[in-house]
């Protein structure tokens, strides 16, 4: 999604620094969670483990991203409405 929304939203060819950084942030968070593969999406999550300033960032990447997934990769939008 992160690079949907640079490459729409931004206009970059390829992730910008601020996009990569997030990205990086974004993995790492996911990597340390305390649910592991058992996590649900961020959103419905009880423990928010972003810093406000990238939570913020990936809010905007998300509503960007969110509604163009479907044309650009459906079989993920499937998976993630589902909860896989």
């Amino acid at each position: 999604m992160i690079r949907l929304y640079c490459r729409k939203a931004e206009g970059n060819r390829e992730l910008c620094d601020e996009c990569r950084e997030l990205m990086k942030y974004a993995h790492m968070r996911l990597d340390r969670c305390r649910y592991g593969d058992h996590k649900t999406s961020c959103s419905r999550c009880t423990t928010h483990c972003y810093k406000p300033a990238m939570r913020e960032k990936i809010k905007r990447v998300m509503r960007f991203s969110s509604p163009r997934m479907m044309l650009y990769h459906p079989i993920a939008s499937i998976r993630h409405l589902i909860g896989f």
